[in-house]
């Protein structure tokens, strides 16, 4: 037992039981060095009865070495990598360097953790273990984390343990337990041989830190242990604990031999723990082998027939620091003199670094090619951190700036927001290249999108394009369309048109220049011409995105799908992981206006997950909005009232119109479909104050309008009403032109309401099912309240049974609701219980995928999730949906 940790170790042993279950889980401890994380990991590993293990322990000086730490969990694994789709094993063998293929996106890697783990667990329970994770390297952190998170029921259990739960270590949305310090009783029996005095001395020092308790101990002599407590061991109220142990341990080092103490500065430096590795530097320091034994007789290090291994991580940090600067600097050579060949350069480049006393131009270009590798294989942090370093070690101004712009955009790729801003604000300014004052204004530009303002994002590059325009007009089309996209994103129509209005000629810009001047026709024809552009072969991401864009904005849903879907395939392809949640959002968007809400959901949920993974607080907050609004036309109360205020609290402090405006839309919708007229009106309006222009709030008019009426302020729905019908004759699109003759059904006199409800549902395309079953219930409301009680039932009928089918349950007892006063009594048997509500989302996307046909393997990689948990799901979906095989699946949801 460990003392003062019960409860810990009774979670710990509860979890470990449940993976020989089945189940997996995670667990991440945190607290001050110390305190007792690696010994608990060290209890679960001796609970860990008929399990495997897998162990990582980080390490400070291999922090910017990408994958070095998941190469080391997964080694004993290893010859399990043919059994991973071969995607996700050549992204691992190119990251552990067994390969030079190159890694498109990093979620693979991921996703390639994920399947490991399920694929080590097949015959066991695995248990992992993560020490020290505040000393893994980012993409190492990363791949675990994410894996971690998908866990579901392949009987894995993952313990991390870091000082730190910062956003910057990956690690914040796992489930954590911090550690304090144990009572003064617990501390107590971890002392013996000491006077009462000396007893209370260190457990008032240690303030409850165990390791404290124990290294503060042993470094007193024979006499301070009797009571004699000289000039080392003077209370210092001010001093934490983690200083007072390295004091503690760098006391303990400075005992031994001083051939011992340069051996240790080796091992300490070294980045592998590879024992020949360790020797061989230390041979060229004039050390040998038989130097390390007083080490290990004093239990600062175990070591193996390869393998050297530090006791506790900061007694590695106190053999390093404590090194004079002189032997530190010979050390790093030492070990460049032997990390010879290719298979070494990555981390003789960092040695080289590290041996460096000033600017090298030759040590920052080997660098700057290690960032490129990394890179490469989607490592960004470790890229951006060899770019920081290379920058530093840069004497040429204008070449250091190159290299700072390239590690903030590397960092910002990484999630590293704070970071970003940091190498920002090292950039040498002024940038007398005006190409280079492009670059930097860009990355500026997407922190300040993604993290700040998407309005003062539009600001900064569009005031670029006016510094840089007459000597680089090559980037005038990338910064424009930045700056475009970031207004966009604001809601600001104003701005947008102020953007435009620099380079009117600019396809990207002239469409939106025109449309909110009032030119609707003129932005057709702008239009057309973008979106032919668009879909050619070599089109640019950017080109086609912001076409889908307009095309979604004047109601042409079709070729924004198609746009939609063309970018959403670019990114896949091009491995471009950073942009593919906005594409996936603006195909998601199309999906719900064509009706395809399952679609939409699907989409919209997958590009979540990879913002959530990216780090993307920006596009996630757009993304929940818009799966609040699926939610609120389901009528499914709190996961849509969650959502929308995930998306409030991110979007109004930042301005974030469009976000705003759809979680609001989403809070209408959703009082609107349960019958809170007046709450649906505020919450509508809210919205279409949010979105700005008038057309940018032109997809949640209608229900506005519906909401008014039902209100019983009709008033402040006519002139929105007559809007609509101007732009309906304007934009000539089947489906906002039934929208808008629904409208002026509500809106209009009665002579006129039949016509347009007739006129509304001759209009609605195919699939569209949610907007014709919300015009077959006003249609059939306006008829009963007309007393044409039968004509009333046929239209009420068809209303409840196709909200019945999309599962739109306060939509569908409005109608029948309707359908009783209109004289019509529904027997239960006709109501329809849909098997499919029965399910979890994730169930019910499991499900889904499924009955395409799909494998498990094939759904774990595109829902993220180990093909384990797949099978988990659907042994659970299939009672529930009267089912037995896959093959009835697609059946019963074609029903």
């Amino acid at each position: 037992m460990v003392q003062g940790r019960t409860k810990e170790q009774c979670h710990i042993r509860r979890i470990l039981a449940g993976a020989h279950r089945g189940e997996s889980s995670c667990l991440l401890l945190h607290g001050e060095a110390g305190i007792g994380k690696t010994t608990l990991l060290e209890y679960a590993v001796a609970q860990a009865e008929g399990m495997s293990v897998l162990r990582v322990e980080g390490i400070e000086s291999e922090m910017e070495l990408a994958f070095g730490g998941l190469h080391q969990f997964f080694l004993p694994v290893s010859d399990r990598l043919d059994l991973l789709p071969p995607p996700q094993a050549g992204a691992l063998r190119a990251v552990f360097g067994l390969s030079d293929e190159t890694v498109r996106d990093r979620l693979t890697i991921g996703l390639a953790a994920l399947s490991l783990l399920s694929e080590a667990a097949a015959e066991k329970p695995v248990l992992c273990v993560v020490d020290d994770v505040q000393w893994l390297d980012q993409p190492s952190v990363d791949a675990l984390v994410f894996a971690a998170r998908r866990l579901r029921a392949e009987g894995v259990v993952m313990l991390f343990a870091t000082r730190e739960t910062s956003s910057a270590s990956g690690t914040k949305a796992l489930p954590h337990v911090p550690l304090t310090g144990v009572d003064r009783q617990s501390a107590a029996s971890l002392l013996h041989g000491l006077t009462p005095p000396v007893t209370e001395w260190i457990i008032d020092q240690a303030r409850g830190n165990p390791l404290a308790l124990q290294e503060l101990a042993a470094a007193l002599t024979p006499a301070q242990r009797a009571g004699q407590l000289g000039p080392l061991a003077q209370p210092d109220a001010q001093s934490a604990p983690p200083s007072r142990l390295q004091d503690a341990f760098a006391e303990q080092i400075r005992r031994l031999p001083d051939a011992t103490q340069r051996m240790l500065t080796v091992a300490a430096a070294d980045d592998t723990g590879d024992l020949p590795t360790v020797l061989a530097a230390g041979a060229g320091l004039g050390g040998e082998v038989r130097d390390l034994e007083p080490a290990e007789r004093a239990e600062l290090i175990y070591v193996s027939a390869q393998r050297l291994r530090f006791r506790h991580p900061l007694i590695r940090f106190a053999a390093y620091q404590r090194a004079p600067l002189a032997r530190r600097l010979a050390v790093h050579q030492a070990l460049v003199a032997v990390l010879d060949g290719h298979r070494h350069a990555h981390r003789r480049a960092w040695h080289l670094a590290a041996a460096a006393t000033g600017p090298d131009e030759q040590v920052a270009g080997e660098l700057e090619r290690v960032a490129e590798w990394a890179g490469s294989r989607q490592a960004m942090a470790s890229a951006s951190a060899a770019y920081e370093r290379a920058a530093h070690l840069t004497a040429d101004t204008s070449r250091r700036a190159r290299r700072l712009i390239n590690a903030a955009q590397k960092a910002s790729e990484a999630g590293q927001d704070e970071r970003c801003r940091a190498l920002t604000d090292q950039v040498p300014l002024p940038l007398l290249d005006p190409g280079m004052a492009a670059d930097f204004t860009r990355v500026r530009s997407v922190v300040e999108l993604g993290y700040g303002s998407p309005g003062q994002a539009a600001r900064l590059l569009a005031e670029c394009t006016d510094a840089v325009s007459a000597s680089r007009p090559d980037k005038l089309a990338s910064l424009l369309t930045d700056a475009v996209h970031a207004a966009f994103s604001a809601g600001d129509a104003a701005l947008m048109v102020e953007i435009a209005l620099r380079t009117p000629g600019l396809p990207v810009v002239a469409t939106p220049a025109k449309l909110f001047a009032g030119d609707i026709p003129g932005a057709l024809r702008t239009l057309d011409d973008h979106v032919e552009a668009a879909r050619l072969a070599g089109s640019g991401l950017m080109d086609r995105l912001m076409a889908g864009i307009y095309c979604h904005l004047v109601a042409d849903h079709e070729s924004a799908h198609e746009l939609a879907a063309a970018a959403v395939t670019h990114c896949r392809e091009r491995g471009i992981g950073g942009w593919l949640p906005t594409t996936l959002h603006l195909l998601a968007q199309a999906e719900l206006a064509l009706g395809r809400h399952d679609d939409a959901h699907a989409h919209a949920a997958e590009a979540l997950r990879l913002a959530e993974a990216y780090d993307l607080d920006h596009r996630a907050a757009h993304l929940r909005a818009l799966l609040a609004v699926l939610a609120a036309a389901r009528g499914e109360e709190e996961p849509a009232r969650e959502l929308a205020g995930l998306a409030l609290e991110y979007s109004r402090p930042r301005d974030v119109g469009r976000a705003t405006a759809d979680a609001l839309w989403a809070l209408g919708l959703l009082d609107l479909g349960l019958g809170r007229a007046r709450a649906a009106l505020e919450h509508l309006e809210a919205a279409r104050q949010a979105a700005g222009h008038p057309l940018l709030a032109r997809h949640l008019m209608p229900d506005l309008i519906e909401a008014a009426v039902r209100a019983g302020h009709p008033e402040r729905a006519r002139e929105t009403a007559k809007q609509l019908t101007s732009w309906a004759d304007d934009l000539q699109q089947p489906h906002f032109t039934a929208q808008a003759h629904r409208c002026a059904a509500l809106t209009g006199p009665d002579a006129s309401a039949e016509k347009h409800y007739a006129s509304a549902l001759a209009l609605h395309p195919a699939g569209c099912d949610f907007e014709r079953a919300r015009t077959e219930l006003l249609y059939g409301e306006w008829l009963r309240r007309g007393r044409r009680k039968l004509d009333a039932r046929a239209h009420l009928r068809t209303a409840r049974e196709l909200f019945d089918k999309l599962g739109a349950q306060p939509w569908a007892r409005r109608a029948a609701t309707e359908l009783q006063a209109a004289g019509e009594t529904p027997h239960p048997a006709d109501v329809i219980d849909s098997p499919i509500s029965r399910l979890s989302s994730q169930e019910r996307e499991v499900v889904r995928l499924a009955a395409t046909g799909a494998t498990n393997r094939e759904i774990a990689t595109q829902l993220f999730l180990s093909p384990r948990t797949v099978g988990h799901h659907l042994y659970r979906a299939f009672p529930k949906l009267g089912v037995s095989s896959r093959t009835e699946l697609a059946d019963l949801l074609a029903s």
